[in-house]
């Protein structure tokens, strides 16, 4: 029965890396991986836990699940607060305050300044609304589709790199925040320098290999009425306000010392006033379609479902003692905290970084590994870019393949060097900066 555990998560992960082969969602095929993890460790109580009484075990299992729930719904509530916050702001337009502004059609130009918009924009905003936000703008600034390909393979980089090096930026840097291994100010310090190496030296590479101008897509007449129309100051005010409030998190966590999820609440419920205020003499049907209420309709339930799914399936192997198990192998075998965070980024790429940075949360607890310890920060490094090799690796490679239909051998061959190639400049800049 104790092998049965780690086989279910296995196959469990198997399923979800072929989701697109076998046309389940990997949200369903991890809430079955976890529920059954689960119910194999309180049905075999006896065989994990043999030195423990039959009673006593059943209790302390209820009690491991219910503990790890409210770890887990922090984060879970935190994403669902973020990505709220993110699709009001895109419901209201909101960011063509900064789309608008790029005109230049010069390849290289271009490339350089969507690269450093998506670095920025997904310290703040997440990798995967980042890359949500950029695919749909590269869509409105070329036209071929090479162009496109090769654009948004530099974006994924970006999107993932900029995601690393902030405390609010990635799922797995939000799960390291919450949990309380790095600080917010720290992470920003440690990982910053070697973030923007990982994707300098890419665009530095095809800087050399891109001439000429990308042809830009035919504008389609506006619409002479839209009776859902904007005005310029209710989009600046949506969208300023909801980047404050992604922003604030942090200083909330500071200041109160309550968990982020609460200060992400926060922020979300003074926007929620915002837009019920400024759209409060407008049709119901407008007002609903630019409110809260309506925009929660919009979020992606099955991927908040999905990190339920697998984080309830890895704290079934953290409290059946199988991580504590792989730690000792990892450290049996690689001594350097170096070389174990470079094979969990490299992993990443294969299967889904959130589960890697839960079991190395689970392996070594902050006994062993303090708060802003060298091994969180390369870890959050590390996990946050290394799914970048493979379009499938990570939450905005795999939003992007969907939107612009990027073949996944195409990738391959051409990203892939360039990703690896950043993600080792990385940690090769983050070993320097520590002697």
């Amino acid at each position: 029965m104790y092998l049965l555990i780690p086989t279910v998560f296995i196959l469990g992960y198997f399923f979800i890396a072929t989701e697109h082969s076998i046309h389940i969602n990997k949200a369903a095929t991890a809430l079955l991986t976890g529920t059954l993890c689960w119910v194999l460790f309180i049905m075999g109580r006896e065989s994990v836990l043999p030195a423990m009484p039959a009673a006593e075990s059943l209790h302390f299992i209820v009690e491991e699940l219910r503990e790890h729930l409210g770890e887990i719904s922090e984060i879970l509530f935190f994403l669902l607060g973020a990505m709220t916050i993110v699709e009001i702001i895109d419901a209201h337009e909101g960011f063509s305050v900064i789309t608008r502004k790029i005109r230049t059609a010069r390849r290289v130009p271009l490339l350089w300044i969507l690269g450093v918009i998506t670095f920025f924009l997904s310290s703040v905003l997440d990798n995967l609304t980042t890359a949500i936000v950029m695919a749909a703008l590269l869509r409105k600034l070329v036209s071929d589709k090479k162009d496109i390909w090769l654009f948004a393979g530099m974006l994924v980089i970006a999107a993932n790199a900029g995601g690393a090096w902030s405390p609010i930026g990635d799922v797995t840097t939000i799960m390291l925040w919450i949990g309380g291994q790095i600080t917010a100010l720290n992470i920003i310090k440690a990982v910053f320098l070697p973030s923007i190496a990982c994707l300098l030296v890419p665009l530095l590479i095809v800087s050399f290999r891109l001439k000429g101008s990308i042809q830009r897509p035919r504008e389609s007449k506006p619409e002479e009425e839209d009776p859902f129309r904007i005005t310029p100051a209710e989009k600046n005010i949506v969208f300023f306000s909801g980047i404050g409030a992604l922003l604030f998190v942090p200083v909330f966590k500071t200041v109160t010392h309550l968990p982020p999820f609460m200060g992400i609440l926060f922020g979300l419920s003074v926007i929620w006033i915002i837009t019920e205020f400024i759209h409060r003499s407008k049709p119901r049907k407008q007002r609903k379609a630019l409110s809260i209420a309506g925009v929660l309709q919009r979020i992606d339930t099955p991927s908040v479902l999905f990190f339920l799914g697998i984080l309830i399936a890895v704290a079934a192997l953290q409290s059946a003692g199988h991580l504590n198990g792989m730690a000792q192998l990892l450290d049996e075998n690689f001594k350097s905290m170096y070389v174990v965070n470079t094979l969990v980024g490299a992993a990443s790429a294969i299967v889904d970084n959130v589960p890697l940075v839960a079991g190395a949360m689970g392996m070594y607890p902050m006994e062993v590994y303090p708060v802003d310890h060298p091994f969180w920060e390369l870890l959050a490094y590390c996990a946050g870019t290394g799914g970048s090799m493979l379009i499938i690796g990570s939450a905005a490679g795999v939003a992007i393949m969907g939107i612009l239909k990027i073949d996944f051998f195409w990738y391959l061959k051409n990203v892939t060097l360039l990703a690896l190639f950043g993600y080792i400049a990385g940690i090769l800049v983050y070993v320097l900066q520590h002697g």
